[in-house]
């Protein structure tokens, strides 16, 4: 350990609910819109920073994920929205750190293998703005988060796919999914910030008709 440096753990918290079978909502309490769209993981990025040392901001990423969005209206008010996210894929471009990410220390990847986001409810806030609440499921906690939208228009692509494209952003406080390992300086000042901020960009691709 190092000498300036006092390592904290906590107690993990215990699951509180299962998101796994729940089916996401747009809050309209209808029946799932009928139209479906997957992930373009090729041109989609589930990104993240956190701050290091309270003087820069550590950035970061999911890899590997999968969901589906349900819409049938052209500017996506209706979706519902179910994306579930591979731990062990987080990259933080440093392999000592990311291994130390999936470890019991923070997300116990072993343990608690997916992050899982399902949808309650979509509400406008501006022209192709949305504020959109859902459950996130994280290291066996769930909890409410709110996240906020931006629709940027939907396209035909040279192959005859159709995607649309969302910027998407928000928070949470990590310690409340019993992801509290930290460290305290010397100087008083925390290793790791508690607050994650999301910076997320998705294309999405409307699934063909069988």
């Amino acid at each position: 350990m190092l000498p300036d440096l006092l390592i904290i753990k906590k107690k993990r918290r215990v699951e509180t609910t299962i998101l796994k079978d729940r089916v996401p909502s747009n809050g309209t309490g209808a029946h799932l819109p009928a139209g479906k769209w997957g992930y373009d993981l090729s041109h989609s990025k589930l990104g993240f920073t956190i701050s290091h040392f309270g003087i820069s901001e550590t950035e970061g990423r999911f890899t590997k994920f999968e969901g589906q969005v349900y819409s049938d209206k052209p500017d996506f008010s209706d979706a519902a929205i179910e994306l579930i996210i591979d731990v062990s894929s987080i990259n933080t471009e440093d392999t000592q750190r990311d291994n130390h990410l999936r470890s019991a220390d923070f997300f116990d990847a072993a343990q608690f293998p997916s992050i899982i986001f399902k949808s309650r409810a979509i509400a406008p806030t501006g022209d192709n703005r949305y504020q959109l609440t859902g459950d996130i499921q994280m290291h066996g906690v769930t909890r409410e988060i709110i996240l906020h939208v931006v629709y940027r228009g939907t396209v035909e692509d040279p192959f005859n796919n159709t995607k649309a494209g969302f910027i998407i952003s928000g928070e949470v406080d990590r310690t409340k999914f019993g992801l509290t390992w930290n460290g305290v300086l010397a100087a008083g000042g925390l290793l790791v910030g508690n607050t994650v901020n999301f910076s997320i960009n998705i294309e999405l691709v409307k699934n063909k008709p069988a």
